[in-house]
């Protein structure tokens, strides 16, 4: 047996909120059901899910993190930042990832990363 793929679904409040978000980030709508609330979105080979229905709780604090690995951290950061995504400073962190940290509008949490020549793939 193997798995082919793994996407996560994240709770939100307004799908057309979320993929106007993630757009900025890069992301394109694959599928999309409003009357669902909810949408599918790609960049590249990852995908992941925007989903109101899972949100019964909207005001609750979210714990969901989600690594993105772009092939060139720097330019990415640059490019959202471009977008209007309001982006940190890139960071070294002990573990050896180049990165950088945000959140989505519904608190969902992103970490941005590269690992830096010199470190074990993390």
């Amino acid at each position: 047996m193997r798995l082919d793929a793994l996407v996560p679904m994240l709770p939100v409040r307004s799908v057309a909120v979320s993929v106007e978000f993630y757009e900025k980030l890069g992301f394109s709508v694959e599928r999309r059901n409003d009357s669902w609330g909810w949408a599918r979105l790609q960049l590249g080979e990852c995908c992941l899910m925007v989903d109101q229905s899972l949100n019964a709780q909207p005001d609750a604090p979210r714990q969901t993190i989600i690594y993105l690995y772009p092939d060139d951290v720097i330019q990415y950061h640059a490019q959202i930042r471009r977008n209007g995504v309001a982006a940190p400073d890139l960071q070294v962190t002990f573990y050896g990832m180049k990165e950088f940290r945000i959140e989505d509008p519904d608190g969902n949490s992103l970490w941005i990363g590269q690992v830096m020549p010199g470190f074990a793939n993390s």
